[in-house]
């Protein structure tokens, strides 16, 4: 197809889908009823008396209605199968020839990243969940959970630990009416509609969006942090004001757990060892809180610390020369060391992955 064939095929096609509000209205009716008065489509639907003849001739241009010049006129379905038959056939070929055209852009996202639209948003949310290696952390509506149903039951069946917050509580399913098990390891439901939508894979890969956001509000936005080391506040903000305050419990998964495993929460690691119970080892790769270097401590966990409220979780360990080193989560000051990942193993400190 040349590119002027394609320029006018993409403006036909455009012409023909072109419809306004009233025109979408009329059709729908016409196609339910099979003909119809411009006086009874003006009865059915919301369009003013004066404009139903204008409607109903722009869609008789357009080759979706037959016009018979009756007394009354009538207003005759066309079978859609007829009546968008050459805007099918001249779409597949201008989706072949645009497919040709097409440049695939770089879909890496910066580091932090404003977006939105509400699509974009969605897609990055997609991004996350599909993105999550060994855990992750969602806040979501009960709209976004049927939305991303699929996406987070495959993540369940591959091993990764899932903290789910549904907001609102009162719009919830019940656990009598669904298998939260299915799509998280843990889930719990929180009041208000103020609570933001937010995806974490893996403590880094964030984003953070209000619920005004993804109702097509103009003056909101979406946050993206694909990792950045920015990305730590949205998982801090999820484990500590939202998880905490999501006080109504839907399911838990009781079984055990299998190690070595991965963690990049503390709060998650410290609620499993003491749920487990029993000696564990561990591997950690952080970062000196007082000095900024970048290390790796493995040792012995001889304690922890867990808060009720759960807002506050550490561990000690003793290392292989018998020194305690205290471990807290992200941006720590009481402990000797920032946890980044958290590697924990049953008889040994778990080696790294290459």
């Amino acid at each position: 197809m040349a590119p002027d064939e394609l320029r006018s095929t993409v403006e036909r096609v455009g012409d023909r889908f072109n419809l306004g509000e009233y025109e979408i209205d009329a059709y729908l009716t016409v196609l339910e009823q099979g003909q119809l008065t411009a006086s009874e489509i003006a009865d059915r639907t919301e369009i003013p008396q004066p404009r139903v003849y204008d409607t109903v001739r722009s869609l008789s241009d357009r080759g979706l209605v037959e016009l018979r010049e009756s007394r009354p006129m009538k207003v005759v379905a066309i079978d859609p199968a007829e009546a968008f038959d050459d805007v099918q056939s001249s779409l597949e070929q201008m989706i072949d020839e645009l497919e040709a055209r097409y440049t695939a852009p770089a879909r890496d996202t910066e580091a932090v990243s404003l977006v939105k639209s509400r699509s974009t948003i969605l897609r990055y949310f997609e991004e996350v969940i599909d993105a999550a290696e060994y855990e992750l952390s969602l806040s979501l509506t009960p709209d976004l959970l049927t939305r991303f149903e699929d996406e987070l039951a495959a993540a369940v069946d591959a091993g990764v630990s899932v903290d789910l917050i549904l907001t609102p509580a009162s719009e919830a399913p019940e656990p009598s009416e669904y298998d939260y098990l299915s799509v998280a390891t843990t889930a719990r439901a929180r009041r208000g509609i103020t609570t933001p939508v937010v995806a974490v894979a893996d403590g880094n890969y964030s984003v953070y969006a209000t619920q005004d956001a993804l109702r097509d509000d103009q003056d909101r936005y979406g946050v993206i942090f694909n990792r950045s080391a920015l990305g730590f506040l949205v998982s801090g903000f999820f484990g500590t004001v939202l998880w905490t305050t999501a006080e109504r419990t839907l399911a838990e998964d009781g079984a055990a757990r299998t190690y070595p495993r991965k963690y990049a929460s503390i709060r998650r690691c410290v609620k499993d060892v003491i749920d487990e119970g029993g000696e564990f080892y561990a591997t950690i790769e952080g970062r000196d809180v007082e000095l900024g270097d970048t290390q790796i401590v493995r040792g012995r966990i001889i304690d922890v610390s867990f808060e009720v409220s759960e807002e506050v979780a550490s561990m000690t360990l003793e290392n292989d020369e018998g020194h305690e080193v205290t471990v807290g989560g992200r941006v720590a000051a009481l402990e000797d060391l920032e946890a980044h990942e958290i590697h924990i193993g049953r008889h040994e400190p778990p080696a790294l992955e290459e």
